[in-house]
């Protein structure tokens, strides 16, 4: 009997898609976005055209599953820079296209607004961007056509000194949300706040959709709850409204050098690694003993490695190889 061929994309360990986040290192670099300032005249148009190339390299290297940059629309919600507002109906034949590109080619896209947005602020102006926000990230992914599985990923934002005031006040601001937004926000737990019970209670409140975050739920899990269990139960909050997709990533083990200075001497401090931050690869085992753990669970993940693709294509190649575990 021969080898059953394997989806696109998959490897015979784990058959999900895998995907990277923004940055494309290889191919000696692709933009991923119109980087400059708004007196130049950025524009979404030309983050399109770099999207394009992007996609035709995803496709070139059997890649399934991408996340934009969230600043793929310059100053599109800038309050004071009005001549920006407008991108998306300017550009709403160039976003149908590239959304049918991604469907044809089977590449799952997504979004990540940055940690200033932050919808459960105590500031009503920062929260209100916020929205604005989501809501603008979430009507490019309209545009593009594409289904419930493209999302918007985002934190349920500061602790405030209160956490259930908090959580409270993220519930609100989601709930008050338009529909095209809620049907594209997702909730992901956090390493310093917010964790996997916390997020499950949000979703209890509003059906909110959440992203299980494997780092940070090592690093942040006061309650103890075991790994399956807790990823099971974000799964299980996709129901039928596509695949479930969760962030993979291994902690930084470099030792740091801190330079500092001491009566009037230039010293270099040694100091430990910091576990938050995420390593520029994947690490294979740790990889392997995961997805051991969570067998017969239906998932897709987004890898969170500062090498980009490149940790993406090496992690594959691993996988692809004899074992070595």
């Amino acid at each position: 009997m021969g080898i059953p061929e394997l989806p696109r994309g998959r490897s015979a360990l784990f058959t999900g898609r895998l995907g990277f986040a923004v940055k494309v290192l290889g191919k000696g670099g692709l933009p991923s976005h119109d980087t400059r300032r708004w007196q130049s005249g950025p524009h979404l148009r030309v983050s399109l055209a770099y999207l394009d190339r992007v996609l035709d390299y995803l496709d070139e290297n059997d890649i399934r599953m991408y996340r934009m940059s969230s600043d793929i629309a310059p100053y599109l919600t800038h309050p004071e820079l009005l001549q920006f507002h407008h991108q998306l109906e300017e550009c709403a034949a160039g976003l149908a296209a590239l959304g049918a590109k991604a469907r044809r080619l089977d590449i799952r896209l997504s979004l990540h607004p940055s940690q200033f947005v932050v919808l459960n602020s105590t500031d009503e102006e920062i929260a209100a961007k916020a929205a604005r926000d989501l809501e603008a990230q979430s009507s490019i992914l309209d545009a593009m056509g594409l289904d419930d599985e493209a999302v918007v990923v985002t934190h349920v934002g500061g602790l405030y000194g209160d956490r259930e005031a908090a959580i409270k006040r993220f519930i609100a601001r989601y709930s008050g949300l338009d529909k095209a937004a809620k049907r594209r926000v997702v909730l992901e737990n956090d390493e310093p706040l917010f964790s996997v019970a916390d997020i499950l209670r949000v979703h209890q409140a509003t059906g909110v959709r959440l992203i299980f975050d494997y780092l940070h739920h090592m690093l942040n899990n006061p309650e103890g709850l075991a790994l399956r269990p807790s990823l099971e139960a974000c799964l299980h909050t996709w129901q039928d409204r596509g695949r479930p997709k969760i962030h993979f990533s291994s902690p930084r083990t470099e030792m740091r050098e801190v330079a500092r200075k001491e009566s009037g001497r230039k010293l270099t401090e040694l100091l430990p690694p910091d576990y938050t931050g995420h390593s520029d690869y994947i690490n294979p085992f740790e990889f392997t003993l995961f997805i051991g753990e969570t067998t017969g669970l239906e998932f897709d993940i987004m890898l969170e490695a500062k090498a980009k693709d490149l940790a993406l294509l090496r992690l594959r190649e691993i996988l692809s190889a004899p074992p070595v575990i």
